[in-house]
């Protein structure tokens, strides 16, 4: 069964947008996104939390809204997502590198 399903909408050398989702039983272990040149950005939405688990962390984030709307810096500071323990989580997230 595959955990994660991630669909893009529009994908660039510095820009996408993708549709993830993370099924249950997934998690995301702390890790940082090195791009080698540039800033890099993201911001995500979670359109769908799990009824339980698939909590998102990150060292430092430029803006966190309601726990559903996060605007960071992936290649500079960890993150990572908590275990999926029941349902699925699925966000939007757009990434920039400037």
């Amino acid at each position: 069964m595959q955990k994660v399903f991630n669909k893009a909408i529009v994908s660039f050398k510095r820009f996408s947008i993708n549709v993830v989702t993370y099924r249950e039983g997934h998690h995301v272990l702390k890790h940082n996104d090195p791009m080698g040149e540039g800033r890099y950005f993201k911001f995500n939405v979670v359109l769908k939390k799990p009824q339980k688990g698939g909590h998102f962390f990150a060292e430092k984030v430029i803006f966190n809204l309601f726990n559903r709307v996060y605007f960071f810096r992936p290649d500079k500071y960890m993150h990572s997502v908590s275990k999926i323990e029941k349902g699925q989580r699925t966000l939007l997230s757009i990434a920039v590198l400037v």
